[in-house]
């Protein structure tokens, strides 16, 4: 490969990194055509973009980079491919589907602004909450006690009419 094609590589990647806020090495050591392109079409559905790369660019593209992320240069072996979105568990969720065939496997992730390097980590991508999962949990605490409040000044508005009323009826 010529130089002009690798550093082209490398400045694509790093945009990649820029863009996107998550991304998870991947090793795909194993996987045939057919396997390799059911990874990708389930990739394209839960909008994640797979590239396979060159560990030498891509250790270039992730020193050019703002970020350290030092930690993942020892995933940097064998067959590597970088799935990158937005959402940070979208990925996870993914992998876990291909736990039982044992391929592909996550090397590490830099995932809500944190690295986590090894398969180990899996469960615990998998686990966190996307940005719009976690809004959807505070709009729904702090919907929780007015409902509370409405509900009971709903009852309690039918409670005393009905005192009223049986009051009102009531012969003297």
């Amino acid at each position: 490969m010529k130089k002009e094609v690798k550093d082209t590589i490398v400045v694509e990647l790093g945009e990649k990194l820029k863009e996107f806020a998550h991304f998870y090495l991947v090793d795909v050591h194993g996987l045939d055509a057919a396997k390799t392109s059911d990874l990708r079409r389930k990739c394209f559905k839960s909008e994640i973009q797979m590239v396979v790369v060159k560990n030498n660019l891509l250790r270039k593209a992730f020193e050019a980079s703002e970020i350290d992320f030092e930690p993942l240069y020892s995933c940097l072996k064998g067959s590597t491919a970088v799935l990158f979105c937005n959402t940070a568990n979208v990925p996870a969720k993914l992998l876990k589907s291909y736990v039982k065939e044992g391929i592909p496997t996550l090397k590490g992730a830099y995932a809500e602004e944190g690295l986590f390097v090894g398969a180990d980590k899996l469960e615990e991508l998998a686990a966190l909450k996307s940005k719009n999962e976690v809004i959807a949990d505070i709009v729904a605490l702090l919907q929780s006690p007015a409902k509370n409040v409405v509900s009971a000044l709903q009852s309690g508005a039918n409670t005393i009419h009905g005192v009223l009323k049986t009051l009102g009826e009531r012969p003297e």
